[in-house]
Formats: C-alpha cells, structure tokens, sequence
C-alpha cells in the first residue's frame, strides 16, 4: 500500500513544464510520482530506504501552495529563492579534452578574457563575495585561466576553485605554478576510482595514473585537492571505501573527497531507469559499510536542503579518519550561504607549510591547531536533480549557482533537458 508523504511541485522531463508532483513510499523506497497530460506519467526512486528519511530530512518546511511560482525557469529578478551563493559556477569554456559518458558541457563556445572578466566583477559586485568555481568543459584549456584567477582575487573573491579533469595539470608544471602564484584555492578534481577500467568506462580513456600526477602536481605548488568521483552503479560503487582510504592517506595534498551519484542530464549513454540511480541514502550506508565511518558524523546539508546532501569532518592520522565533530543528535542548524562557504574555505583551502612535528617549546593548544589544519580531511556529497527527479522544494534551496547571461541559477534548474 503506497503512503502519501508530501506533495511538492516538479516539470514533466520531456516538455519541462512545471506540474504537480507526489512523493510517495511503497514497499522498496520513497518515489517522485508525477503526471504531465501530453507527455504522461513518471515515477522515479528518491531514497531507498536504508535510512529513515523523514529523521534526515528533519523540519524543513514543505513547498507551500503557491509558494516558489517561477521556478525553475524565473530566475531573473527572483526574490523569493530561500538561499544565497554559497559558489558560483562561472563557464569558461565549452571545450574540453576528453568526451565523458556523463557530462552537462555541450557547447565548444570559449568567451573572450574581457567578456569573462566582466562576468566576475559582475558576480563579485555585491558585499557578499561568493566563493567562485571556473568550470566548462575542461578550464585548463585556456591559457589565460591564471589571468582570470588573479582577477578574481583582484575583485574581492577570497576562494577560487578550479573544477577539472586534472589531465593539463599532470603534465605542465609551469602552468599549476601559475595558478598557484595567481592565488588559486582549491581544485576540484574529477576522481572516479583507482583502476583504469573505472576511467575507461565513464571517461573513454585510461586516466589513473594522470590523476595521481596531477595530485602530486597540486601538492608540490601548495595547492589543496578536492576528489571527486562520480558514482554510477556496477561501475564504482564498490570502490568508495577505497576512494576514501587513498584520499586520507594523501593529506595534506587531498583535503577531502566529495562524491556525486550520477544525474542524468547532459549526455549519457541511456535515459534512466529506477534500478541504475544510486540515491543518497545508499551513499551513506556505502561510505559506513566500506570505510568504516559512523553514519551519525556524517551530517545533513545546513545550507542546501537536506536531501541534496551532507558532510563531515574529520582528522587523517595514521590512516585512520577521527571525527571532529560530535556524533549527530538533531537535524543541525540552518546556515546560511556565507556560514558554508566559511566551512568549506576552512577545510578545503590549504593552508601555509608548517612543521606537524611535536617540539618541547610549542603550546600544546598549538600543536593541536596545526594538527587539524595540515590533517583536517572532509566527506561530502552532492546529489543533483535531473528532468526526472527535480524538486522544486529542494531547489529553492540550493547555494550553488551558476552564472548565465547576468543572472544566477540554481546548478540544477540551469542544466536540466529532456531525457
């Protein structure tokens, strides 16, 4: 017998109107039913189950009636989003070096230097200086990229984050040293296991040992690296403990790993169906099941909607991961986009080069302070919303933003497209 949980709004994924939708719980997990008059009916898998997911969706108010009337599609001029720019997206280019299975780039257009450039003092224009991610397609196609990076910092943008496939920065150092003395915070590296057969089936090419490199660049110019697999069952779902086991072991080169189940927009080899997704519950119970990490220390998003996704934080020693929070007990505190954006600068930005070594003259207190910035290691996820499983509730929340012709879009509502 289906149970009613809530009733929300989505779009139907083939004309993308907006339509009512239901999420309901059946025997094998909770599902986004829907129904489009042209188009009909869609029922898609959100969670599965394997945890309780009213506990971790916790009191986050359901999308009222008529509430939210223009998404996804008005953007422009909209004030009734719930949440500001944690990072914004800024495209740089729509070329790229490799030709993945899953990918939202489709364009070969690569803006001129001035036209970017206003882009970003278009978005750091406010008093609230978002955190700024250069992606494409492949950013380091272009030679300019550290130019842009400086100017950011120039305009007031205190972390920049470069999203790549690492392959450019595994074979030219000078152009990683550039980055690095233009200021570069973090790099945001598409990691997807650790054998060339993951890469070959979701990449089209053998890339493991590049990805190595290209960490071992980032590291010898000071730069933090973020790994970022992306998840697709019968692929890489057995190699998430692993993932977590090599990026621990690499800090304080690798700051954290950040994973992203697959989402079906951009291309993909065939439209989806409910046994290919990997939802975010099944995640968890991966991330404890393979690496032996408490569930309670991983938490809700604070600042996205809590179905969106989670993080934790913890402490790489010895190859063992020490939480640095205590263990979850309430649905956590809302925070805003400036809260997480803090966060995520404190524990993915690296810090100076210092000594973790113990010395009879140094405080204790100290000790323990260098300790967690050379060692600090995150967990995080981000389940995106494709043309099937999009919701408006969740939407309304999200901080990460791209910016499109002036105006800033929610990541999901801006790459959404029929399947």
């Amino acid at each position: 017998m289906a149970e009613h949980i809530r009733t929300t709004r989505s779009i139907c994924p083939v004309c993308l109107k907006p339509i009512q939708a239901s999420i309901v719980r059946n025997n094998d997990g909770v599902y986004m039913e829907k129904n489009c008059a042209i188009h009909g009916g869609y029922k898609t898998i959100v969670w599965r189950d394997r945890l309780d997911m009213e506990k971790w969706r916790g009191n986050t108010p359901e999308l009222g009636e008529g509430e939210n009337p223009g998404c996804p599609g008005g953007c422009a001029g909209c004030t009734e989003h719930l949440q500001g720019s944690c990072c914004v997206l800024l495209e740089v280019t729509g070329k790229c070096d490799l030709h993945c299975r899953y990918c939202f780039a489709d364009k070969l257009e690569e803006p001129p230097s001035p036209e970017l450039k206003q882009s970003i003092q278009n978005i750091m224009s406010g008093a609230d200086k978002p955190l700024l991610q250069f992606s494409g397609g492949e950013p380091t196609m272009r030679d300019d990229l550290p130019e842009l990076v400086a100017y950011a910092h120039e305009q007031g943008c205190q972390t920049t984050q470069l999203n790549t496939n690492g392959l450019r920065l595994a074979e030219d150092e000078g152009y990683v040293k550039a980055l690095a003395q233009a200021g570069l915070s973090i790099v945001f590296m598409q990691f997807d296991g650790l054998d060339d057969s993951v890469y070959e089936t979701l990449r089209n090419a053998p890339l493991h040992e590049k990805k190595l490199r290209a960490i071992d660049m980032c590291d010898k110019n000071n730069i933090g690296v973020i790994l970022v697999p992306t998840i697709v069952r019968g692929v890489n779902d057995r190699q998430i403990g692993d993932v977590i086991r090599f990026g621990s072991s690499r800090t304080p080169a690798v700051r954290g790993v950040h994973f992203q189940p697959v989402s079906y927009f951009g291309r993909y080899p065939e439209a989806p169906d409910n046994e290919t997704r990997f939802t975010l519950d099944e995640l968890i119970i991966a991330i404890h099941e393979q690496a032996g990490v408490d569930i309670d220390h991983l938490t809700p998003s604070a600042c996205d909607h809590p179905l969106c996704g989670f993080h934790g934080g913890f402490l790489a020693e010895n190859g063992a991961l020490q939480p640095l929070t205590s263990a979850r007990a309430e649905t956590p505190k809302a925070k805003t986009a400036q809260d997480n954006r803090k966060y995520v600068t404190r524990r993915w930005k690296r810090g100076p080069e210092t000594c973790c070594c113990k010395s009879e003259d140094a405080d204790s207190f100290d000790q323990f302070l260098n300790t967690v910035r050379n060692r600090s290691f995150t967990i995080t996820a981000m389940a995106f919303q494709d043309a099937m499983n999009l919701d408006i509730e969740r939407l309304r929340q999200c901080s990460l933003h791209v910016y499109d012709k002036g105006v800033l879009r929610p990541f999901c509502a801006k790459y959404i497209n029929a399947v």
